[in-house]
């Protein structure tokens, strides 16, 4: 296969290709994605469970025109964690659901009204950096899976090093030196060497994979419903709509389509939404689109849904593996964190790509302060909180360009701004 090959949306691959492909789309997403029950307390086999089922839905739901794999979403891990600690983990799913729902009847009123109205409130001026800093602003995530960020009076310990340097050397390299075949698996080389790696310097433990029973069923749960956890829960909503329509504009860059056209928008954040819901109903944590996934497509240029297909199907089939699933959990912070540095910095790139296909025009007042305010909001550390939810980085950073986009359209149709002189 030629390096420089695009290997479309609809395009089918050969099983031989389809799976090496689908099991490095389910590695690059599993180290992020088993964090979220991690912290939650709960066991991750109902989470690749749903993760599986989850972009199945999302797939059949958007006819196979969006290629994204839906992982474990942080947004909801603050509230999250005061509806647990309030109510208990049953009260938290009802909270899922309900802001599932909500979010299932936001997307048939974007249906209604159509999603032009994004690029009057988020035109590529501001939707360059935003797309920029979901990457950008997990650069200190990245760094601190890797152990490279001890805690102070520590030191980065050496195997920690080797090991990080192993994986992203691999990454670096074999996506620009690999040929034919190898040249669209760099990502799952580079997990390879980097594991073989921590075997060899001994930071990883087979405990737990010895503990572990051959066959297990994931463990289901049923919701129970409280109002004040709801209520505590939804403001997450706007968090992760705005996430979603920032990793689908970005899907989309890397794709060459419009996805916010075709399949549009309301099928898109319906499938994220309702994925949501049915994960609150199983016992699982809410589902959305991701980033390391998205990476990977740019990395690749291997867009398929049936990579991502194949990655869910295997992502079901080791939640009921339960030395399987305990194996994959041994893939050490290092390696997870070698793969992000290239990952997250491929969708920053991928928003400056915005503002160059675009050919945004500095000269202009109203485009120079969209994306200069923008940028130094999401990468400044500063929190706005609105009681439960917590609105920082990339998400506040939208928030304020979508504000101050408005405000300079109305400028505009007034003949307010000086970009015209």
């Amino acid at each position: 296969m030629d390096k420089k090959e695009i290997i479309q949306v609809e395009q089918k691959v050969p099983v031989s290709l389809l799976i090496p492909l689908s099991i490095q789309h389910m590695f690059a997403m599993f180290g992020a994605s088993v964090l979220v029950p991690f912290l939650f307390g709960i066991n991750s086999a109902i989470v690749l469970f749903m993760n599986g089922v989850g972009t199945l839905l999302f797939i059949l739901i958007t006819k196979g025109k969006s290629p994204a794999y839906l992982g474990s979403s942080f947004a909801f891990l603050a509230s999250g964690a005061i509806v647990i600690e309030q109510f208990g983990y049953q009260y938290a799913l009802g909270a899922f659901v309900a802001v599932g729902f909500c979010g299932c009847i936001l997307s048939v009123v974007i249906y209604h009204f159509g999603s032009d109205w994004i690029h009057i409130v988020l035109p590529p001026a501001a939707m360059g950096p935003v797309v920029a800093l979901i990457g950008l602003e997990l650069a200190t995530t990245a760094a601190d899976n890797a152990g490279l960020l001890p805690a102070e009076g520590q030191k980065i310990m050496g195997s920690n090093v080797i090991v990080f340097f192993v994986t992203i050397g691999v990454a670096v390299f074999g996506s620009v030196m690999f040929k034919k075949f190898l040249s669209v698996i760099p990502i799952l080389i580079a997990i390879l060497c980097g594991y073989v790696a921590a075997i060899a310097t001994h930071i990883i433990d087979f405990e737990a994979v010895k503990a572990a029973s051959f066959f297990a069923f994931p463990n289901f749960i049923s919701p129970k419903f409280d109002i004040n956890a709801i209520i505590i829960m939804l403001p997450v909503l706007l968090v992760i709509s705005s996430e979603h329509i920032g990793h689908q504009i970005v899907t989309g860059k890397i794709i060459g389509r419009d996805l916010l056209k075709d399949p549009g928008l309301h099928r898109s954040l319906f499938a994220d939404n309702f994925s949501t819901m049915i994960s609150g109903c199983i016992g699982s944590v809410p589902t959305t689109t991701y980033g390391e996934n998205i990476g990977v497509m740019a990395v690749t240029r291997v867009y398929s849904v049936y990579v991502i297909a194949g990655a869910a199907i295997l992502s079901i089939f080791c939640s009921f593996i339960g030395k399987l699933s305990a194996l994959i959990g041994t893939i050490p912070g290092p390696v997870i964190g070698g793969i992000s540095f290239l990952l997250y910095g491929m969708i920053g790139t991928s928003g400056i790509r915005i503002l160059v296909d675009s050919k945004v025009d500095f000269s202009k007042s109203k485009n120079l302060i969209l994306t200069s305010v923008i940028f130094v909001t999401g990468l400044s550390s500063v929190t706005v909180d609105l009681g439960s939810v917590k609105l920082s980085g990339m998400i506040l950073a939208c928030i304020v360009g979508m504000i101050l986009s408005l405000l300079f359209y109305i400028l505009d149709k007034f003949h307010l701004t000086n970009d015209g002189e």
